[in-house]
């Protein structure tokens, strides 16, 4: 596995994907499929790249952004609130590994 991959991007496309595909199909479960296989892809960079503090940490907050988006949906709208989450995780993602991901990989 490459450690100079990006996991930003990949985490916010499994949050939006994961929403169309569960509006699209009226499947959430197929849904949820799709955002697990994007977050488990994520989960095992950050453990090779980063080690498994940034790796539960990230974990969390992916989980707390897909958690808080069913509530923030209420507010604002479903969508708005899943580009929202999105945006939350990949930031984060970003500034906790993929930042460093160059660094990070030289040294394994």
């Amino acid at each position: 596995m490459q450690y100079g991959v990006a996991t930003a991007p990949i985490s916010a496309a499994g949050l939006i994907a994961g929403f169309g595909v569960a509006v699209a199909s009226g499947s959430r479960a197929l849904g949820g499929v799709v955002l697990a296989c994007c977050g488990l892809f994520c989960i095992a960079i950050w453990l090779r790249r980063d080690g498994r503090g940034i790796a539960v940490r990230l974990t969390v907050i992916g989980l707390l952004a897909f958690a808080l988006s069913h509530v923030l949906g209420l507010v604002i709208g479903a969508w708005p609130a899943v580009l929202v989450a999105a945006l939350a995780t990949a930031t984060a993602c970003w500034r906790l590994s993929d930042v460093h991901r160059e660094r990070r990989g030289a040294r394994a």
